[in-house]
């Protein structure tokens, strides 16, 4: 039995995705998954023998984050110009959020980062997301927190085509986690507010601790990790940890 999911779909979306899609028997498509491949016109093909690349059970997809930029509408007003709005450039493994052709720069106290990626679709308030790394070229230390944690946080300056924002707070170091619909948490025996442990299984099999599970509809599977946590596990998009532990008393409030 293997695990499919919409996450998996996109990261094979570089090699090229056959169609028919083979999938087993004892094979759990996600409803994610089967949308995506029936959005793009791809049936499904019942084969006897498991097609190589889908996910065992116990196993999750990885999502590698650069560093990148979610704006509220009044501040990419305020770097592009009234009424402006996000050009797609690529879908995220997250349905419904993509990749956007805008970026901005990042200043702060000593350095910057030139053409950080803003991602889609807007949001309540304005979040930076960078790695620890980032933070040591800009002159800056923020803390490790999930997304939308923002209180106490410090600011930063975005520079864009038509004008700069300074934010008193909303920069953060993503704090890793995974991203799970409700079918797939069910099927892994996970709950939101789980806090997991799970292995990279490569060269450099470092074990990331306390790791928290984030349930919603919204969600298609897939570990989070930022660019310093990849490199240091050796691991890229399209790869896969495992959950090694689980520690369910422990939970979001």
């Amino acid at each position: 039995m293997a695990l499919i999911t919409e996450t998996y779909l996109r990261a094979q979306l570089i090699k090229g995705l056959a169609n028919p899609f083979p999938v087993t028997e004892g094979d759990k498509l996600t409803p994610a998954a089967a949308d995506f491949l029936k959005e793009r016109g791809i049936r499904l093909q019942r084969v006897a023998s498991e097609p190589s690349g889908t996910l065992p059970p116990n196993f999750l997809p990885v999502g590698v984050s650069n560093r990148h930029v979610h704006l509220a509408p009044h501040h990419i007003d305020m770097l592009f110009g009234n009424g402006y709005r996000l050009t797609p450039l690529r879908e995220l493994s997250q349905k419904g959020q993509f990749a956007a052709v805008e970026t901005v720069a990042v200043k702060g106290p000593y350095g910057s980062l030139s053409n950080v990626r803003i991602l889609g679709p807007l949001r309540g308030a304005t979040q930076v997301e960078i790695s620890r790394t980032d933070g040591f070229e800009l002159g800056v230390h923020p803390p490790i927190r999930l997304s939308g944690d923002l209180a106490d946080t410090p600011g930063i300056t975005l520079v864009g085509t038509k004008g700069t924002v300074t934010l008193n707070e909303g920069l953060i170091i993503a704090k890793n986690h995974v991203h799970a619909s409700p079918e797939e948490a069910q099927i892994l025996r996970l709950n939101h507010g789980d806090r997991i442990h799970v292995q990279a299984m490569g060269e450099r099999s470092i074990i990331f601790a306390d790791v928290i599970v984030r349930v919603s509809p919204q969600y298609s599977l897939d570990f989070h990790i930022d660019r310093d946590e990849a490199n240091a596990a050796h691991l890229t998009t399209g790869d896969t940890v495992q959950i090694i532990s689980k520690n369910a008393e422990r939970r979001l409030r």
